[in-house]
């Protein structure tokens, strides 16, 4: 189990598990007993404002609550694409899908990389979102090279980029992105935010949770809202689930 450590440190956690209504019937008999407890905890939390983070200094998984939460607008009047990432995706260099290689990017999320030396995910958070993932609630989008084949062999698609995270009822909460510049990936893992928002708006969520500030994310229009504005849209929106499909490529 994760242990609970929530931010700020002072305040416990104020509740026990209550079975998710996010874990239907259907969902429920897919699942052994102890993984539908398990995801109960973990679907709990989410649903009173947490999320799970390893802290590399101690080796442990953490519940940490922001104090200010970051939100990517979904608003096609709020939410900003750069000029130059406009033109980047109007190339058509990426192929972007969803849910093809979910193992995969949150692998490769978890990987440290040129001026990320530690990550937040460990093994535990990984098994648990692929777990989710299994049974619909975690999600991910794609960006892929495909390098071109020769007239005896097919054409080779490389992961450059992605994203993943859990579609909470009507919120989508952002866990982690990469991308790879090396291999021909720059920008690859904004591509994919600009497709995610697009694809948000169109299933009909309400709210697309970035968790934690940065200014990564700022030149999209992120801003912030306190932890009590934060559980009220969780009140309105986290209990009623959307289907993630179709995907619009």
């Amino acid at each position: 189990m994760i242990a609970t450590a929530p931010v700020p440190r002072e305040n416990p956690v104020p509740f026990a598990a209550v079975p998710s209504p996010l874990l239907t019937p259907h969902i429920r008999a897919q699942l052994s007993p102890q993984q539908a407890d398990f995801l109960d905890e973990v679907l709990t939390h989410y649903r009173a404002g947490w999320f799970p983070m390893n802290d590399p200094d101690t080796g442990r998984t953490e519940w940490v609550q922001a104090r200010r939460r970051g939100i990517i607008p979904l608003q096609p009047d709020t939410f900003h694409v750069p000029g130059t990432l406009k033109a980047r995706i109007k190339s058509g260099r990426f192929r972007i899908e969803t849910d093809t290689a979910f193992s995969a990017v949150i692998r490769a999320s978890a990987t440290p990389a040129a001026g990320r030396k530690d990550t937040w995910i460990d093994p535990l958070i990984i098994e648990t979102f692929d777990l989710l993932h299994r049974i619909g609630l975690a999600h991910c989008v794609e960006a892929w090279l495909d390098e071109p084949g020769t007239p005896d062999t097919q054409p080779t698609p490389r992961l450059v980029g992605g994203l993943y995270g859990l579609a909470l009822g009507k919120i989508f909460c952002g866990e982690s992105m990469f991308s790879l510049p090396d291999e021909g990936g720059t920008d690859a893992s904004k591509v994919c935010l600009v497709n995610l928002v697009e694809h948000l708006q169109m299933q009909g969520f309400c709210a697309l949770d970035a968790q934690l500030s940065n200014p990564h994310l700022a030149q999209f229009g992120m801003y912030e809202i306190g932890r009590h504005a934060y559980q009220r849209w969780l009140d309105q929106w986290a209990d009623t689930p959307l289907e993630w499909l179709p995907w619009k490529r």
